[in-house]
């Protein structure tokens, strides 16, 4: 059997037995990659750093203290920055920058011997669910050396590996793209209103976003502050835990960082769903397709079967999670976007004749349409009167909508919910940004919450593409949330 084949738990155990080496678990997905190389899951991927890397791994001594991660290729999305390596988040406003520093995230990876393979590919600046993303390395060469990253950008689009046709979803497209071809073990990504779980739902695989405090965001190139949270995608919960065990934890370069974040996942495996109630969130089932309903409403009949109990739940609130939602994010990015000035990094034009149209000028020829769209509207959110009548009244909503949650899982252990309203879409029949937006409905209220969220493969939808169930915890339930999806996944899905 190929080594790309087998799960990173198993792998892990294969190097802790001696009877593999990094080096050939690398040289096998390098493989793997040539062969998936149209799916355009890579930004950047320079194979032979990457051999090197895990060359100096094999005559290390594993021993009973040898960290899970050990040896093991992870990809990171191209939002995340990794020392000496490009980090465009697919733009071409940042298509040189080449970061002098990890974030927390990846160093806590390098520092237990994970293998650090590529940046995925992604949507500009994690903004959308399709990934039109700007290539900074042109076509993810498995050799392109780090003084590659200035050729001309072109547009390239992240594709599915079920059905090249379609979207893998977004933003972490690159990443749920290449678990889901097995050119990638596992990767890391950024989830800010559902970008790691809608596309791990479209792709087959799973997309964990763990509780919003839980991993350090140091290093990750916000989009909006509040939201943003990373976490794994991999082919199993399993493999999802392994990923998150070695990121999770406080870090002081995080302002959000949560002292108490200390996720223990060494039980999932022994969960039981006997006496434990799962609410069905009935905002999320309201339009959504047929087949989708279906696959995810056989899911919660799958809990029933083993001795969970099942009801429906009625969070009002959630009908506005999407104005809610858009109103802050938009908002925060407005505000965190304005570093990019053409002054300080990041693309500058050739072409001024003032300051000011240094600034206007740099940001017009460096941000992409959808991103420009998204920074026009928060910037008016913060203008004078809209402020008030607009921002604050979206902040009061999230806390109340969060007080919601916060009673519901009083009764309930998890909510149980779609993760997108549709399936994968044919890439040339891309919905317009409003019906894009409305994509996101079952996915942000975790993030406005700051829950813990995961998808898991629940079945196929009329168009024979995967499907994804989604689970939500209370913060800091984790361990029992990844603990009912492995259970999940023991019931057949796997």
């Amino acid at each position: 059997m190929e080594l790309y084949k087998k799960t990173a738990v198993e792998l892990s155990d294969l190097i802790r037995k001696k009877e593999v080496r990094p080096s050939e678990i690398c040289e096998s997905f390098l493989a793997r990659h040539d062969a998936s190389r149209d799916l355009n899951a890579y930004l950047h991927l320079d194979g032979d750093a990457i051999v090197a890397q895990a060359k100096i791994l094999d005559s290390e001594k594993i021993t009973d203290e040898t960290p899970r991660i050990f040896g093991l290729p992870v990809a990171i999305k191209d939002n995340i920055c990794t020392k000496g390596i490009p980090t465009t988040c697919a733009s071409k406003m940042l298509e040189n920058f080449i970061p002098p520093y990890d974030a927390t995230a990846v160093s806590r990876l390098k520092s237990q011997g994970a293998v650090i393979f590529g940046k995925t590919n992604m949507d500009e600046f994690a903004m959308g669910g399709g990934c039109a993303a700007k290539s900074a390395s042109g076509n993810g060469t498995r050799n392109a050396p780090a003084s590659d990253v200035s050729t001309v950008p072109t547009s390239r689009l992240a594709r599915n590996p079920h059905d090249p046709s379609r979207t893998p979803g977004g933003s972490s497209s690159g990443g749920a793209a290449a678990v889901g071809a097995q050119s990638a073990l596992f990767s890391l990504c950024s989830d800010t209103g559902g970008s790691i779980r809608q596309p791990a739902s479209h792709c087959g695989v799973v997309g964990y976003k763990p509780t919003y405090g839980a991993v350090s965001r140091y290093g990750l190139l916000a989009y909006a502050g509040s939201f943003d949270q990373i976490g794994p995608i991999a082919r199993t919960v399993s493999d999802a835990a392994l990923l998150a065990s070695a990121i999770v934890g406080h870090d002081p370069l995080d302002s959000k960082s949560d002292p108490s974040a200390k996720l223990d996942f060494s039980q999932i495996e022994h969960f039981d769903m006997r006496g434990k109630k799962i609410g069905l969130l009935t905002e999320c089932f309201a339009n959504i397709d047929a087949d989708i309903e279906s696959a995810v409403t056989n899911a919660a009949k799958t809990y029933e079967s083993l001795g969970a109990s099942v009801e429906k739940i009625s969070i009002p609130l959630i009908e506005n999670c999407l104005p809610i939602y858009y109103t802050i994010a938009l908002a925060e990015a407005a505000s965190s976007f304005s570093r990019y000035d053409g002054v300080s990094y990041g693309y500058r034009t050739a072409n001024a004749e003032s300051i000011d149209d240094l600034y206007v000028k740099s940001r017009t020829e460096g941000f992409g349409s959808v991103v420009k769209q998204r920074l026009w509207l928060g910037t008016y959110l913060l203008s004078a009167g809209c402020y008030e009548k607009y921002f604050e009244k979206a902040l009061a909503a999230r806390a109340m909508l969060t007080a919601r949650f916060v009673e519901a899982f009083e009764k309930y252990d998890f909510l149980l919910a779609p993760v997108s309203p549709k399936g994968a879409y044919k890439l040339e029949e891309s919905p317009p940004a409003a019906e894009a937006w409305r994509l996101d409905k079952c996915t942000v209220p975790a993030n406005l919450a700051g829950l813990p969220a995961i998808s898991v493969p629940c079945g196929h939808d009329a168009n024979n593409m995967p499907v994804g169930v989604q689970l939500l915890a209370g913060r800091f339930n984790d361990a029992t949330l990844l603990g009912a999806a492995r259970a999940f996944e023991k019931a057949g899905f796997v």
